[in-house]
């Protein structure tokens, strides 16, 4: 197996803090145990997709890891998507980290070892726009608030989760006039005024908030949430925390559906949010695909545990 790094030095706060961190100990690793390795770093956004999308494989497996945050994720799975034998792991290193949250802290997955010697599963992903997305696709102020997020993170000692913050309460001001048509699958399509559409193949996004507290990235289906403006500014604020704990799906406004297909129209242009990278749209669809991507579960996982345990299951959000 050859293992490729694919490492953004401008992850998490501060240039060079990635590749600083990282690097030391890939080289170290595979210095006392062997193996076929190589490292690549980023130079600039979107670099990475192209760098995995041709990177030449063979028989033998490649192994990209994603060493970087949510960002450099998408990066990886983007180029990887489509390939045969090739596998995709994440060594998380950005201030978000959205998606590892559901296999363990941060901590524990940074270690190369582990990732070295985890074990790869079939997961499924979301298309959008001609996008692959290994977490998340959304509509709605959530999205504008993704938009805005990058703004907030370019100010010193705000993270991920103070970046989302921050945005999210920049974006209440006026960012709150969604009207979206919606179809999840072959359903009977309905048009409301919309808070925002969420498309969830994990749980969490945006530094921490769990939009789709049942969400599982195996399990054959997506989790739609759909919720609903029909309350003044004032009120909405007062219930950020409980959709950060992922306590909104019982919420007379919102509409929870699993299925495989969720279509949006809007009639003027709005933010789309595809794992974090936002362009505006009038039309998009978020579709399943199934086991369309290898992912590699290290060993110092909590995941196969928990599962097994029921710790974590499409009925029991873990808090």
């Amino acid at each position: 197996m050859k293992h490729v790094f694919i490492v953004n030095p401008c992850a998490g706060k501060g240039k060079n803090q990635a590749s600083n961190y990282i690097i030391p100990r890939i080289k170290e690793y595979f210095e006392k145990n062997g193996g076929n390795y190589e490292i690549h770093e980023t130079t600039e956004p979107y670099e990475g997709i192209n760098f995995v999308k041709y990177y030449p494989v063979g028989e033998e497996t490649v192994r990209f890891y994603a060493c970087g945050g949510d960002g450099t994720l998408f990066e990886v799975v983007n180029g990887a998507y489509g390939k045969e034998n090739v596998e995709v792991a994440v060594i998380p290193l950005g201030s978000g980290n959205d998606f590892i949250r559901l296999f363990g802290n941060k901590e524990d997955l940074i270690d190369v070892e582990a990732q070295v010697n985890g074990t790869p599963i079939k997961l499924d992903v979301i298309k959008c726009l001609g996008k692959i997305a290994i977490n998340q696709c959304s509509m709605g102020l959530d999205a504008e608030v993704c938009a805005g997020q990058a703004k907030f993170k370019k100010i010193p000692f705000i993270n991920g989760e103070a970046a989302y913050t921050a945005s999210l309460l920049y974006s209440f001001i006026g960012k709150m006039k969604s009207v979206f048509t919606v179809q999840f699958d072959d359903k009977e399509p309905f048009t409301a005024p919309t808070l925002f559409c969420y498309c969830g193949n994990s749980r969490w996004y945006g530094g921490g908030y769990m939009a789709a507290p049942h969400a599982m990235p195996d399990d054959g289906l997506l989790d739609f949430v759909h919720v609903k403006k029909n309350m003044p500014r004032i009120k909405l604020l007062g219930l950020i925390n409980k959709y950060k704990r992922g306590e909104h799906l019982d919420w007379d406004i919102t509409t929870f559906e699993r299925g495989k297909k969720l279509v949006i129209h809007s009639d003027r242009p709005a933010a789309v949010n595809i794992d974090g990278e936002c362009e505006y749209v009038n039309d998009c669809t978020f579709e399943i695909v199934e086991k369309g991507i290898t992912f590699v579960i290290p060993t110092t996982s909590w995941y196969f545990d928990r599962v097994e345990k029921g710790i974590i299951c499409d009925n029991k959000p873990m808090k």
